[in-house]
């Protein structure tokens, strides 16, 4: 029986042209120049960072996508660089097969505004500091007080229990932070100051809040309080 027959030869050679075909068309692509650059933002965040500036680190201070060849392209060093700005929380670069480098961002998302000895800065839905922007004020409550490493995650999960509630977030403008440690808050539309407490029980005491604002709200005895106090579980305390 014969070990090379035509047959296996036929496929050998197919096999050779497909490998050479395949390197030449492969070699070719990386040497194309990229067409042009996109950059997309997902998510429902505001433009706290600029497309251009986004679309300048993209191509890497260069003047245009076009000058750039596919084969000096680093993806994952263009995600790490986009990922740096203070604005941008992840990122995703690939180039298209019609050579479009792409860009998908998200942006950081702003849960608070602080002002305290250290200037002003938001806090993200992570708890990390976030800069202001310039393009963009962020409608978030203002934290005014001493955060530090004993109250940053207990507040920054009071922080995106506000951001998450469409209620809390309409009426809850300002929270500061006591020397204590309990907190005071400022609502939106009425006079009163809410005396929150410990960042204890913290769920429970807004379930308490919402309940007594909905049923108040009925009345408009809203406007004759001065303090609403949240600090006993079991009642909301007012004070005229």
């Amino acid at each position: 029986m014969k070990v090379f027959n035509w047959t296996n030869i036929r496929l050998l050679l197919m096999v050779v042209v497909v490998i050479f075909l395949f390197s030449f068309t492969s070699d070719r692509n990386k040497n194309r120049k990229l067409s042009k650059s996109v950059v997309v933002f997902v998510g429902d965040n505001a433009p706290f960072v600029r497309q251009e500036t986004v679309d300048k680190l993209l191509i890497e201070n260069k003047k245009e996508a076009s000058s750039i060849q596919k084969v000096n392209l680093d993806l994952n060093k263009l995600e790490s660089t986009l990922d740096a700005h203070a604005m941008i929380e992840k990122s995703h670069v690939f180039v298209t097969i019609d050579g479009v480098l792409k860009a998908v961002v998200k942006q950081k998302n702003p849960i608070a505004r602080v002002f305290g000895d250290e200037g002003s800065f938001y806090i993200d839905y992570e708890g990390n500091r976030m800069p202001l922007s310039t393009n963009f004020t962020a409608r978030v409550p203002l934290v005014s007080g001493r955060i530090n490493k004993n109250n940053n995650e207990d507040l920054t999960s009071l922080l995106r229990m506000i951001y998450e509630d469409d209620f809390l977030k309409k009426n809850i403008i300002g929270v500061q932070i006591m020397p204590n440690g309990s907190l005071k808050m400022l609502n939106r539309n009425f006079d009163y100051q809410i005396d929150f407490g410990k960042l204890i029980h913290v769920a429970h005491k807004f379930k308490n809040y919402k309940a007594f604002f909905q049923k108040a709200v009925l009345d408009s005895s809203l406007y004759k309080y001065k303090k609403i106090d949240l600090r006993f579980t079991e009642q909301v305390v007012c004070t005229k």
